[in-house]
């Protein structure tokens, strides 16, 4: 007699939702992580001339910036009068470009007529009416 096998039996499958999330979860991380590692060794061994400059550029960014000492310098110094006085001219420079640009200062004729009046002739008068006169 010809030899048999036996009728196919059906193989039960049970699907579980949890363990199906899980594996297709698992198998997205790992694919992730060997993507990851691939591009990260394919970088540092075919072109690890081309990214010293990125690494020396990361690791300057990584360390604190490094404060300068601050010069002694006596109160009563010219040194020091001259850095006070120049303090003092690009803080009214300020307040005078910020004035320029304000749209409010705009509809303020008397304002706009000081500002006028320091841009053509700039002195200390024309410097305090603006001041008194724009926001």
């Amino acid at each position: 007699m010809p030899y048999r096998p036996n009728p196919r039996r059906p193989l039960p499958i049970r699907l579980n939702a949890l363990q199906l999330t899980g594996s297709i979860a698992l198998g997205l991380w790992l694919g992730f992580l060997a993507i990851a590692l691939t591009c990260w060794l394919a970088s540092r061994f075919v072109f690890p001339e081309q990214l010293a400059p990125l690494a020396q550029a990361v690791q300057q960014l990584a360390q604190p910036p490094v404060m300068q000492p601050v010069p002694d310098i006596p109160p009563q110094s010219p040194l020091f009068e001259q850095y006070k006085e120049n303090l003092r001219k690009n803080e009214q420079q300020q307040f005078l470009d910020q004035a320029r640009t304000n749209n409010r200062n705009l509809s303020n004729p008397k304002c706009q007529f000081w500002l006028q009046q320091d841009q053509t002739a700039p002195s200390e008068k024309s410097r305090a009416n603006v001041q008194q006169f724009c926001d």
